[in-house]
């Protein structure tokens, strides 16, 4: 028996109590119960997987007139619809809060990334809970629900295995099994796993063929075939999330050399071939207009010669990137077929949350380290030209120039961050529904967002919205459902009105025109107040890639779509716009909770994958690791405790017997302070200490490393890092997972070969983070995303 959909509008769906004859006796001819009836969503409901893609503009795949081959893509589309004018957030958090709300992105707290959540409710990273996720409501209706890959919507204080897990995927958002990393990145060749709510390792290494792209789609399958096996009369919904093509672009070097050469042309010509293609597919107007290079972004003739081969490497291996990518997703779709389930599950395809990413600088970067940590000067044009075959391999951390990303936007101005235009929102996006779409390899140009997601999948499945959940009165979604557009193209637009915000950069779309104001470029910090802006306006209907500004012209229409701008922002929580830098940074001035308060903090043996968020700041200042230890009578061997990688971090640990420290300058260069005495059996204390040299950030020091009160070596650091260790990796006791620190041991078998009961952090008050650069600060939240 289907629950009524009058019960569905209170979730969860109440349990109707047995109201007939009650008998002494069971075996009474009187006894009878109706059986127990799970519960299921609606005859017909499909089944649901929803692919988002992180960091790809609309003119990367092939789908949509893009250099990069992606077959599964195109194949999808085939069984299905293009959409055209399909739009995010222009970043990260923002866009996946949003799709799994049916909410606009202030309205579920996420303006910005978490990293730099304020206390302002629509900044806060805090999802309120009259903004029930769509996989809640799905699971409360009978679906089961799983979520794969990137998660970068778990507020920063409550990102450490401890939680609370309200806001991760599960159980807070409504999926029953998450296998993925929490944050805005990881390694793809080492990455910080999580299933459900604990930390796991990879089942291998690099040179043992892992990669997590791949890992994360075996495990997709393998939940596939276990449901259908279990639960076949339950539907799914499945949120596959790759990090893909997020930096770092890792991929296998086959992959990217399938490339080769073509892209020798550089980012301008690219951009017309592009253009061309997409003008041959029909995904851009007949008469379109190929929009100029943004300003501040460098000609590819203005590029050294010399770097010419390394720019075409980055792209090579971006392309790789992708279309392995498209690899995985078309192994899902593989299974699903094979499975028996696709024809009756409806696919969406997002190909970006954002438009491609110009945080890569002008000239790219092996590591971004480099550019977080403000030592590009490390990185010259010498270092990268020797480093090039490099990129892409578990030997680098990077990420491709910026005018690579603007010719993955093509044909629209300006990339990732930049709300204000269509190269940062405007994503190609592909849905199919074999069973209830009818449509074949057709184009739909109807406005649309992000938002609108959630309210299509409940139209599809016959749910109704729920005013109610878990006793919670409900927020109305704010979306549109797309459902009217499945099989008439000529439909009218019914999403005829969508604000944008991102960091200042503002726009409203209303009725065919956008009004916009760009406040920043994505790769500076922000240099003067709102009020000095200046607004564009553009037809849309006319002038499909904003190409032709009108505030001129229609003074009238201009004032009218900025006076209604500021009624949706006022309407959405966008107020106060926040434009701030170095304060969103510091917690405290922007009002979010900290994890780790103080200037000590004790870890105990097993904890592993914390984060930067999780543990004392170490940086620029005096510190001492302390580690109480027993050493068996074989001797001492392992990591006591480390944090980061082999791209950057520090590490306190023995080897062949002795007491070793070891700072890792961005895999450049590694100083290690080794003692000579072997350590005997039984309990010690041990301790490092770190003599900050003083006088700014990133400076040097001396180590000292003592065994009880007995100094066993002393050495230098020549410098530190000032920002950040590592975008993903993390503090690790007793071992250090992942990409090893120190080149003493590798990635496997370098756990402490005794016992520790507990290591100790202590930061010294000689702390010289102010004489950081404040704008600086804020570029290294923004990498994060």
């Amino acid at each position: 028996m289907t629950v009524s959909s009058v019960h569905r509008s209170a979730l969860p769906i109440p349990d109707l109590a047995y109201t007939g004859t009650v008998t002494y006796d069971a075996t009474d001819p009187d006894t009878h119960y109706p059986p127990i009836t799970p519960v299921r969503p609606p005859d017909g409901a499909p089944n649901v997987l929803v692919v988002l893609i992180d960091d790809t503009g609309f003119g990367a795949s092939s789908a949509f007139g893009g250099p990069v081959q992606t077959p599964t893509f195109e194949r999808i589309a085939s069984q299905g619809l293009k959409y055209t004018r399909f739009h995010t957030t222009a970043l990260c958090s923002p866009t996946r809060a949003a799709l799994l709300s049916g909410r606009n992105h202030h309205t579920v707290g996420m303006g910005g990334i978490t990293e730099i959540a304020t206390s302002a409710p629509g900044y806060s990273s805090l999802r309120p809970n009259d903004c029930a996720p769509l996989a809640e409501t799905l699971k409360l209706n009978g679906y089961s629900t799983s979520q794969f890959g990137k998660c970068h919507e778990v507020p920063v204080w409550e990102s450490s295995p401890m939680g609370p897990f309200d806001h991760w995927p599960t159980p807070g958002n409504g999926f029953e099994y998450f296998y993925g990393f929490i944050g805005g990145e990881t390694n793809q060749w080492y990455p910080a796993i999580y299933e459900n709510t604990s930390p796991v390792e990879p089942w291998g290494t690099p040179e043992e063929g892992y990669h997590f792209m791949g890992d994360m789609t075996d495990k997709a399958i393998g939940w596939m075939k276990q449901r259908k096996a279990l639960t076949p009369d339950k539907p799914f919904f499945t949120y596959f999330a790759p990090g893909a093509t997020h930096a770092p672009h890792h991929v296998p070097q086959e992959w990217a050399d399938k490339y080769k050469g073509k892209f020798d042309q550089g980012w301008d010509a690219l951009r017309e071939e592009t253009f061309a293609r997409q003008k041959e597919l029909g995904v851009i107007a007949a008469d379109a207009v190929l929009t100029e290079r943004s300003p501040g972004i460098p000609a590819w003739d203005e590029m050294s010669a010399d770097l010419h081969p390394v720019l075409a490497r980055e792209m090579e291996v971006y392309a790789g990137y992708l279309e392995y990518a498209d690899h995985h997703v078309g192994r899902l779709i593989d299974a699903l077929d094979e499975l028996g389930e696709l024809d009756n599950t409806l696919v969406y395809v997002i190909i970006g949350d954002n438009g491609a990413s110009a945080e890569g600088t002008m000239k790219g970067t092996t590591n971004e380290g480099f550019v977080i940590n403000h030592m590009d000067a490390m990185e010259d044009d010498a270092y990268m030209i020797a480093h090039k075959d490099e990129l892409g391999t578990p030997q680098s951390y990077n990420h491709y120039a910026i005018g690579w990303a603007h010719a993955m936007d093509t044909p629209y101005q300006w990339t990732k961050q930049v709300a204000s235009h269509w190269g940062g929102t405007r994503n190609g996006t592909i849905v199919s529904w074999p069973n209830g779409i009818a449509a074949r390899g057709e184009i739909r140009n109807q406005f649309a967002h992000v938002i609108d997601v959630a309210p299509t999948v409940l139209e599809a499945a016959g749910i109704p919205e729920p005013s109610s959940v878990n006793g919670v009165t409900q927020r109305p979604y704010e979306g549109t459902p797309m459902n009217y557009s499945f099989d008439d193209g000529d439909a009218d637009e019914r999403h005829t009105t969508q604000y944008f915000e991102m960091l200042g950069n503002r726009a409203i779309f209303h009725k065919g025109w956008v009004a916009c104001a760009k406040h920043k470029d994505p790769w500076l910090g922000s240099s003067h107040g709102l009020d000095d802006d200046v607004w564009e306006l553009y037809n849309v209907e006319e002038d499909w890639t904003q190409s032709k500004d009108l505030a001129a012209e229609h003074p009238e229409k201009l004032a009218e779509l900025q006076r209604l701008f500021l009624i949706q922002a006022a309407r959405f929580s966008v107020l106060p716009i926040d434009i701030r830098s170095a304060e969103r940074f510091n917690s405290e001035i922007a009002g979010r909770p900290e994890l780790v308060k103080g200037s000590s903090q004790t870890l105990y043996t097993g904890m592993k994958r914390l984060s930067e968020n999780s543990v004392i700041n170490l940086k620029n200042k005096s510190f001492t690791i302390t580690a109480s230890i027993t050493v068996p009578d074989a001797g001492a061997e392992g990591v006591l405790i480390a944090q980061g990688g082999s791209y950057g971090g520090w590490s306190f640990y023995a080897h062949e017997g002795g007491l070793r420290f070891a700072y890792n300058i961005l895999g450049i260069k590694t100083d290690v302070v080794a003692g000579d005495v072997k350590l005997d059996a039984g309990t010690h204390e041990v301790r490092a200490h770190f003599a900050y040299a003083g006088g700014g950030v990133g400076k040097g020091g001396t180590v000292s490393l003592y065994d009880g009160e007995t100094l066993v070596a002393e050495g230098e650091v020549e410098r530190t890092l000032p920002f950040m260790y590592s975008m993903d990796e993390t503090v690790d006791v007793g071992q250090d997972v992942a990409s090893p620190v120190s080149p003493d041991y590798g990635a496997r078998g370098n756990e402490f070969t005794g016992e520790i009961g507990w290591v100790r952090l202590d930061a010294g008050d000689d702390d010289h983070s102010h004489h950081a650069d404040p704008d600086h600060l804020m570029t290294i939240a923004m990498a994060r995303q």
